[in-house]
């Protein structure tokens, strides 16, 4: 009679034993996920400076990398953003992987109208979340000059909501990034949005 707890006892030790195993593998993975997009996103800021040099200097679009359809449109300075990121032209999810994007068809940055960048919420649009009202966003650009926007709005709206993104009398920009910021999956149905008004420019 006593054999039988005894071997049932040790068949859940082995259930257990292999279930953490297994979480154990899936926490691996996941970390190991994570830490390749950060990885990939701070080499790819490396690469993006040096052809953000390159378009300053020359003038011209420089692709940071031989086979890339992208290249740097301009650079963003913000609270806890220390270095500033390099923001790249189009917002499709291969050019989001490597920083943010500007969206096709809005103002272009540092023009009058509503230019709009977005990036993932987890990399270079993490500052989003503590980014408060009145504070200066910078925007240089490739001739050199220097634009300031000053945030007066932050909103959480449903990713079918554009309206925020449509074009403005005025020189706004608007940064757009996936909401919540602790979501364990990216996309979903939210999105939180940033929106600052031109006060300044600086050659």
């Amino acid at each position: 009679m006593k054999e039988e707890p005894d071997g049932q006892r040790r068949f859940l030790r082995r259930i257990a034993a292999a279930g953490s195993v297994v979480l154990l593998y899936a926490a691996a993975v996941l970390f190991g996920h994570g830490a390749w997009i950060y990885a990939k996103a701070s080499l790819a800021q490396i690469l993006l400076s040096r052809a953000w040099a390159r378009t300053v200097h020359t003038g011209r679009p420089a692709a940071p990398w031989p086979w890339a359809d992208t290249w740097p449109v301009a650079r963003l300075r913000a609270p806890g953003l220390t270095k500033g990121v390099i923001v790249l032209a189009g917002a499709s999810g291969r050019t989001l992987a490597f920083g943010p994007g500007h969206l096709d068809g809005t103002a272009l940055p540092g023009t009058e109208g509503n230019c709009v960048l977005s990036a993932h919420r987890d990399t270079q649009f993490a500052f989003l979340r503590r980014i408060a009202p009145g504070e200066v966003l910078e925007l240089e650009t490739p001739d050199g000059a220097l634009h300031r926007y000053r945030v007066f709005r932050r909103e959480v709206v449903a990713a079918k909501e554009i309206d925020l993104l449509g074009p403005t009398d005025e020189a706004i920009l608007t940064l757009v990034t996936c909401y919540p910021f602790d979501a364990v999956r990216p996309g979903g149905p939210l999105r939180y949005v940033v929106q600052a008004r031109k006060s300044s420019t600086k050659v």
